[in-house]
């Protein structure tokens, strides 16, 4: 029986229950509207901004608003215009745009870093005549770069030196660091090729241009050692084993099968094997390129004919000395190979990495090895997988062990057919940045306060590029519901 007194006694609770609740919801009210009054831009300041692009500036404020996830809006404002606020130094030159770009907290130019920096704005230069002129720079500067050497993978703004001219190579002091990556040429042709694709310029492929072209194919022909080694070597005095080469600078032995030899990956680590298997596919591609520019700009028919003849031996080579059967997966891409039949089965964070390969156009992202291979690099059977408290990912040597690579979720996330995946990705993403409101070269798979590089401008953009893909795919209500 429920008398009068116990019923009041009830229902006081329930009345103090409800006030508790009411001032409760009321302080995190408060502590959410704190929160995101700390989320200031953390750009510099208009004045201070190496370059300021009307186009970029009318997406941020497009996407901000379509963003409901005050963490992530802030994230993408600091993150999409990194490279142009900070990184990028526009000039003309003899009449041409020549464009310099920093890699961030190293101010040198990779050749794989800049033309990756700008690829997300690639689609904004119709609307932005200033922001085609700054990538047409970039174009520009690559073709230089190239004809001073190939085989060189950053570059000084000029004669400056760097701290690795004592390297065993042929170092000068336009070079900030000599390691042959079969990547590099192929970034310099991919922003080329997309540019001239989305703007019908064809102003780049000048004379310089295409002596630079038939350099890149030269060089590759080259690093297949059929004529023996070759003129490149690399050796530096170093504690860290993967900055330098064995072999008296040329590194572990090939079998000349048809692929190309890389003698660093993309993280500028040696190869194990010096046939890297992504970075070859991404040549297949880039030669493919090469050819149509070729065929339908520069009429150089003996040319093209060359770069896809050489694109076809490398991919028959890739398809016989790079797929394998795993012992769980089926049959994969191999990390690296060699051509005598020894094969490397890992995947590293950087771009070109197997995970990647659809981002780059090499395979179709529902290819039955790719998917294979996909699984196997994002599992524990991958030595570089990395699974902790904060998050799981893909890292490498570069920096060691337990650190995961956010480019590592965001190629992920760019090739995933899987909305929850896709989720996972974008939500770890934005609770690793540190608090810092940027993203870094790696992080700590336990602690995401503990990471490396807090001014990495590729990692920066790329995320950018990632939540602008899904907006624009219509797929706003994945980053609205993290």
């Amino acid at each position: 029986m429920i008398t009068r007194r116990s019923f009041l006694k009830a229902g006081s609770l329930g009345l103090a229950s409800i006030t508790l609740s009411s001032r409760e919801s009321v302080l995190a009210g408060t502590a959410s509207l704190l929160k995101q009054s700390a989320y200031v831009s953390k750009r510099p300041e208009l004045s201070k901004r190496n370059f300021t692009s009307k186009a970029v500036e009318e997406t941020i404020v497009q996407v901000k608003k379509q963003l409901k996830d005050p963490k992530l809006a802030w994230m993408f404002e600091n993150c999409f215009p990194n490279t142009l606020d900070t990184t990028v130094h526009f000039r003309m030159q003899d009449g041409r745009p020549d464009t310099f770009v920093y890699t961030g907290d190293i101010h040198a130019m990779w050749l794989r870093d800049s033309a990756a920096q700008v690829w997300p704005y690639l689609s904004l230069m119709k609307n932005d005549e200033p922001l085609r002129l700054l990538i047409a720079g970039v174009v520009n500067r690559h073709t230089k770069c190239i004809l001073f050497d190939p085989y060189a993978n950053a570059f000084n703004d000029g004669p400056t030196g760097s701290e690795w001219e004592s390297d065993y190579t042929e170092m000068k002091p336009e070079l900030h660091e000599r390691k042959w990556e079969i990547d590099s040429l192929c970034y310099t042709v991919r922003l080329a090729y997309h540019y001239w694709k989305l703007t019908n310029d064809v102003s780049v492929f000048s004379a310089d241009w295409q002596k630079a072209a038939e350099l890149i194919l030269k060089t590759f022909k080259e690093q297949q050692r059929k004529d023996g080694l070759g003129k490149y070597k690399f050796q530096r005095r170093t504690e860290r084993q993967l900055d330098t080469l064995c072999n008296d600078g040329y590194g572990a032995p090939v079998n000349p099968v048809g692929l190309i030899v890389s003698s660093f990956r993309p993280s500028d680590d040696a190869t194990t094997l010096n046939f890297l298997i992504p970075s070859n596919l991404f040549a297949v591609t880039s030669l493919r390129q090469l050819a149509e520019i070729s065929t339908k700009v520069t009429k150089n028919s003996t040319f093209a004919s060359q770069c896809t003849a050489l694109a076809d031996e490398v991919q028959a080579a890739v398809d016989k000395y790079a797929i394998a059967d795993h012992l769980h997966y089926g049959k994969i891409y191999t990390f690296e190979a060699d051509g005598f039949g020894n094969q490397l089965f890992m995947d590293d964070a950087n771009v070109p990495n197997l995970l990647a390969l659809p981002y780059l156009g090499c395979v179709d992202k529902n290819d039955p090895v790719y998917l294979n291979t996909r699984k196997f690099v994002w599992s524990s059977d991958n030595p570089y997988f990395f699974k902790g408290k904060a998050a799981e990912g893909i890292g490498g040597p570069h920096i060691g062990f337990d650190m995961i690579w956010p480019m590592s979720l965001i190629m992920k996330a760019m090739t995933s057919n899987d909305d929850q995946e896709i989720k996972y990705c974008v939500k770890t993403l934005r609770d690793a940045d540190g608090e810092t409101g940027f993203m870094h070269e790696s992080f700590n798979k336990d602690n995401p306060e503990k990471f490396t590089r807090s001014w990495f401008a590729w990692a920066n953009t790329l995320f950018g590029e990632l939540l602008l893909k899904l907006v624009n795919e219509g797929k706003i209500h994945l980053l609205n519901n993290l």
